[in-house]
């Protein structure tokens, strides 16, 4: 009876173990690419274009491409639009804030975190590439915008 108690017990725990393992390994996304720039407090100028420097790629394919936004209860809009340019494409990402009744519609208390989808990118071994990102509002200087991220991940 104990050995069989003993067994269970091994076989629960391995059970466990490789169900966390296998939770774990699937939510891992291969990221090649993850970096945030702040913007200054008093808050982010027109003309002030972030940068991110991607690497030489290790491999070719198509990579995902995605951007991190955060923000705080001084931004003054419902909505953002940012031009994101890489190689010769630009992109304009409309970028949907806060909820028609008012509530954000990121994660967070006092700062709110948004993840948006960037159209993927396809790049060849040895390529590397320069993002930018700049805001395309009609206020000069755009306050509580804190931090903008970008990253890129090996397409699942």
């Amino acid at each position: 009876r104990k050995d069989l108690k003993a067994t269970m017990k091994s076989v629960l725990y391995c059970l466990l173990l490789s169900t966390c393992l296998g939770l774990l390994s699937s939510c891992t996304e291969k990221r090649v690419y993850y970096k945030y720039c702040h913007t200054p407090i008093a808050g982010w100028e027109k003309n002030d274009t972030l940068l991110f420097n991607i690497p030489r790629m290790t491999k070719a394919g198509i990579y995902k491409a995605e951007l991190g936004l955060r923000i705080n209860g001084d931004y003054p809009f419902m909505n953002l639009t940012l031009i994101v340019s890489h190689k010769i494409k630009a992109d304009t990402l409309n970028c949907h804030l806060i909820s028609a009744n008012g509530m954000p519609k990121g994660q967070g208390l006092n700062t709110y975190q948004y993840n948006f989808p960037l159209p993927d990118i396809s790049l060849n071994q040895g390529d590397s590439l320069c993002v930018s990102i700049k805001h395309d509002m009609k206020r000069e200087i755009l306050p509580g915008v804190s931090d903008v991220g970008f990253m890129l991940a090996v397409h699942p």
